[in-house]
């Protein structure tokens, strides 16, 4: 392989290299949203304590969007679902830390925030990649339609 196929992929390797990096992110961004949401998802109704002006229906809401949202995303399943809640809590949260006034970067800043929010737009809009259980599913409901391209 030439420096310059690896630099400027022609469109059919590009598409042929798109599994392996997705699956390494998705890897990687699942398990940390779900160790962040761990001990949310332990109490969900009440993890930001009793002075929190937050009702605990939405706090329950962002435990399952962090905790499961980061398993679907490891598994490569639901992946547009998982990701618009993991995109709804970070924009929350987000929202939250601005408000405040904290930094982007440092103690109490909303960086991890708005990363975990790029990449559910990734896996919202681009999907999950080829080695999912997404991309399973959808090869195997297209591959029994009469007349579907087999891939």
């Amino acid at each position: 392989m030439k420096l310059l196929d690896l630099v400027f992929p022609s469109e059919a390797e590009r598409l042929a290299r798109t599994g392996s990096p997705l699956l390494a992110l998705r890897l990687f961004a699942g398990v940390g949203l779900m160790l962040h949401g761990r001990s949310k998802i332990q109490n969900p109704f009440g993890w930001m304590g009793p002075e929190a002006v937050t009702p605990g229906v939405f706090q329950a809401l962002a435990a399952v969007a962090e905790f499961f949202g980061g398993l679907a995303w490891v598994l490569g399943l639901l992946t547009p679902i998982a990701s618009l809640g993991v995109l709804c809590t970070m924009l929350v949260a987000i929202a939250t830390h601005l408000g405040r006034g904290d930094p982007f970067v440092g103690k109490g800043g909303w960086e991890l925030a708005s990363l975990y929010a790029t990449i559910a737009v990734l896996f919202g809009a681009g999907g999950p990649g080829r080695f999912s259980v997404d991309a399973w599913l959808g090869r195997a409901v297209r591959g029994s339609e009469p007349g579907a391209p087999q891939s």
